[in-house]
């Protein structure tokens, strides 16, 4: 049963592209470095918190003006029941890395080509990012009165940060736009449908789909903190070239059971033979 679910999603043991993939060491060490230059960028960005609030209602009332619903009906819709709420607090806070890092690592085993392609891709979202995480900070919508809105992570827990956000060592909270949670959830989907074989490889779009609804349900991101991590992503997209799509299990007849006729006269229709080769009374030659 759990073959056939991988295999479903495409994630399914076959041929590897033996040809083209990175040393592991070297790409260890590369995304490691570039996780401590992105946290230590987040870090260095701290310190903003009257302009984060200025942005945060410029934000909200952006988004109002256009007419976007309000963060607090999905809010609502989580608030039916702690269990739920918690478990949208974990999603929040468990998955987000370790997806992206098996992620990564599916594809350096399976696609390397596929591989190269998305963590340039990721690379790429995650430093605009870092840039508007240092030229706009942006306080999340749980942080901004005017929202209504609840902190569930820190009424409900588990939560991933701080109690005081100005001094939190571990995380820039005034970091929300864009939310790379959805920005990464959609590259993941975007990443596994293109390297996949099967029709059901586009269920991987519930990741950034469910990953939408939590953010904005736990009031940690805006609608247009996702607005903007897709648009990053899109133009990321356009930038780095796409590595060919896998070729599906060939479905055609090997070439030894076509007739030779039909090999030979592209068009023509093929003469029915008897088993010995002899062609049948009643077959014009």
């Amino acid at each position: 049963m759990a073959t056939r679910i991988r295999g479903g999603l495409g994630l399914r043991p076959g041929s590897r592209e033996g040809s083209g993939r990175p040393p592991l060491l070297r790409e260890l060490l590369l995304v490691t470095g570039l996780f401590l230059v992105y946290k230590l960028g987040r870090l260095a960005a701290n310190g903003h918190e009257a302009r984060a609030f200025r942005n945060a209602d410029r934000v909200w009332d952006a988004e109002r003006a256009l007419h976007l619903p309000g963060e607090g009906a999905i809010q609502q819709l989580l608030l039916h029941g702690e269990p739920l709420i918690r478990a949208a607090n974990t999603y929040y806070a468990a998955v987000h890395f370790p997806a992206t890092i098996a992620f990564l690592a599916w594809l350096f085993w399976r696609r390397p080509a596929h591989y190269l392609w998305a963590r340039r891709v990721l690379a790429l979202v995650t430093g605009a990012a870092l840039a508007l995480h240092i030229l706009v900070p942006l306080a999340p919508p749980r942080m901004l009165a005017a929202t209504g809105l609840v902190d569930t992570a820190r009424v409900y827990g588990p939560s991933v940060y701080g109690a005081a956000p100005e001094a939190d060592s571990m995380a820039n909270q005034f970091a929300a736009m864009p939310s790379l949670h959805f920005g990464w959830a959609l590259m993941l989907a975007i990443g596994l449908i293109a390297a996949a074989r099967t029709p059901l490889r586009w269920a991987w779009l519930l990741h950034p789909a469910l990953t939408l609804l939590v953010i904005v349900g736990t009031a940690n991101h805006y609608w247009l903190d996702a607005v903007v991590a897709a648009a990053l992503l899109g133009l990321a997209l356009l930038v780095v070239p796409k590595p060919a799509r896998p070729a599906p299990p060939s479905a055609a007849p090997p070439a030894d059971t076509l007739p030779s006729d039909a090999a030979a006269e592209p068009g023509a229709v093929p003469r029915a033979r008897s088993a010995a080769g002899a062609v049948p009374a009643g077959v014009p030659r």
